[in-house]
């Protein structure tokens, strides 16, 4: 199932608020509100102070800017910035691999220290060597909660706030890192495509992969991540920042 700006995104379940953990983290907010009345609608992450990396299924069709808002909970009023919205041009539909879109801005994002990006092969390495068995992810994001059981299916909760959860590690593919539940049951769901997935603990902000789909409707079972050192990835990434 993939997820995008209609009705949502995919978000964090059986987290904990994130606060000022990763102000990096940046909410894409709607012209106008749901009928919930929340803005946010995907989630992108700054790696450098003029671009914040997405998911390209985040944007509509031939949607040209976006707005991104930082604030840990977003309100009307807090602090917006516009920026275009470009979209990997090897991106064809929602099936396809190339699922990245950046939102570049005009003026650099002050006050906050971008992300971390990977270096090429990362997780190649970490695979051969054993260590990605055991290794943890930090996956953050803006939208629902842990979704509410109801008599005609989940029922989500938003909130316009930035929340993060901790998740294992299930397989590595050439462009794709599939990652499992953590033992809380903490994942993503809807309102978290585009958003990151950090390698490490809470206090990591090495991104190596970006939310972008998962098997169920209920938000609980294993969650598809566009990995950030592959080839494919790091040649989009190389038009707009310099990688490591």
């Amino acid at each position: 199932m993939l997820l995008g700006v209609a009705p949502r995104a995919w978000a964090i379940t059986n987290g904990t608020p994130d606060g000022v953990g990763h102000p990096e983290v940046g909410a894409l907010i709607g012209d106008k509100p749901y009928r919930d009345g929340t803005w946010s609608y995907c989630t992108g992450t700054l790696v450098s102070p003029t671009v914040l990396l997405t998911a390209a299924h985040c944007g509509e069709h031939a949607q040209k800017t976006a707005k991104v808002a930082f604030a840990a909970h977003y309100k009307p009023g807090d602090a917006v910035h516009t920026g275009r919205f470009l979209a990997d041009p090897r991106y064809k539909n929602e099936s396809d691999p190339y699922d990245m879109a950046v939102v570049l801005f005009d003026r650099p994002v002050t006050g906050i220290v971008p992300a971390v990006l990977p270096e090429a092969g990362l997780l190649d390495r970490l695979l051969d060597s054993g260590e990605l068995d055991e290794s943890q992810f930090t996956p953050v994001g803006y939208g629902s909660l842990t979704p509410l059981r109801g008599k005609d299916g989940p029922q989500f909760q938003y909130t316009d706030s930035r929340y993060r959860t901790s998740i294992s590690f299930k397989s590595l593919g050439r462009r794709w890192l599939e990652l499992s539940p953590g033992d809380d049951g903490g994942g993503t769901c809807y309102g978290d495509s585009g958003g990151p997935n950090f390698l490490g603990g809470p206090d990591s902000h090495l991104l190596v992969a970006t939310t972008i789909s998962g098997d169920g409707d209920a938000c609980s079972s294993t969650n598809s991540d566009y990995r950030l050192d592959s080839a494919s990835a790091r040649e989009f990434l190389g038009y707009f920042v310099t990688l490591p």
